[in-house]
């Protein structure tokens, strides 16, 4: 069967589960053969062999099931890093890339800045700042060891030089004081977790996911850790900006500024310690 003529139909057949079965079937079969995904463009007439038909069919099967395309790639990408995803810690997303941007707008200028990543998952956000932001003394830390056995995966992947910390934030932040403290906390709520799609609620760990007080918690702890003026950024869900912009507000942090996604969803809070 000619590559053009499987791809055809592993398009039809994703599209019944998927929103994106188009990409998704060409990022599953450049894989599989080991290609570039623009490859497949040239090589439409090729026909694939038994062997590679055998293999595309299980990694499309296993698409059609709903798991997430990055945790059957094993890797996926987040601004200029490729980073090894799976079943360990919540997949990198684009909404997370504009936390780093503001991090990086921050700390531009700053020598040696002092920053943490709070429930750092892949160590996608720590990784991403030591790597623009190559003068950055980064920390981070996650309360799951199978987080952070994964978040040590990619310092070694990456050659980035970030401390990764087994830490709980209920017990206040390690160190500091801090320039910048960042964090993409749970932040769904657990009466909200059926309403999931299925490739979230699934697959992706609860324990980054639902956190009922998480975003409260880092906000608090931040207060003390945070030199004076220095910032706090927080990804929140959507429809939380306000709350979360009020909430830094009463815990004293002050120039509070939110910044939408690229979908226009207010996405990022952010405020400054001590300063009204």
């Amino acid at each position: 069967m000619r590559l053009a003529d499987v791809l055809r139909r592993a398009t039809d057949h994703l599209d019944k589960t998927s929103e994106t079965g188009r990409l998704d079937a060409e990022l599953l079969l450049a894989h599989s053969l080991g290609r570039q995904r623009i490859e497949l463009y040239t090589d439409f007439d090729r026909p694939l062999n038994d062997a590679e038909l055998d293999g595309y069919r299980a990694l499309v099967a296993r698409r059609a099931r709903r798991e997430p395309v990055a945790y059957i790639l094993g890797e996926w990408g987040f601004r200029r890093l490729t980073l090894r995803v799976d079943r360990r810690a919540l997949i990198p997303r684009p909404e997370t890339e504009i936390v780093v941007e503001r991090c990086l707008a921050h700390l531009r200028g700053l020598d040696a800045p002092r920053v943490l990543d709070v429930g750092t998952g892949t160590g996608a956000i720590a990784l991403a700042i030591a790597d623009e932001h190559p003068g950055a003394r980064v920390s981070a830390v996650d309360v799951s060891a199978e987080a952070l056995e994964l978040a040590r995966e990619n310092k070694a992947l990456t050659g980035l030089d970030v401390e990764f910390l087994e830490h709980d934030v209920r017990t206040g932040l390690p160190g500091g004081p801090y320039e910048l403290v960042v964090s993409n906390p749970p932040y769904v709520e657990p009466g909200d977790l059926e309403a999931l799609m299925p490739d979230v609620r699934d697959y992706e760990p609860h324990v980054a996911l639902v956190g009922s007080g998480a975003t409260e918690a880092v906000a608090r702890a931040a207060a003390a850790a945070l030199e004076p003026g220095g910032l706090l950024v927080l990804e929140v869900g959507d429809g939380q900006a306000a709350a979360t912009a009020a909430l830094l507000a009463e815990l004293g942090y002050g120039s509070v500024l939110t910044t939408p996604d690229l979908t226009g969803r207010e996405r990022v809070v952010e405020g400054r310690h001590g300063e009204r």
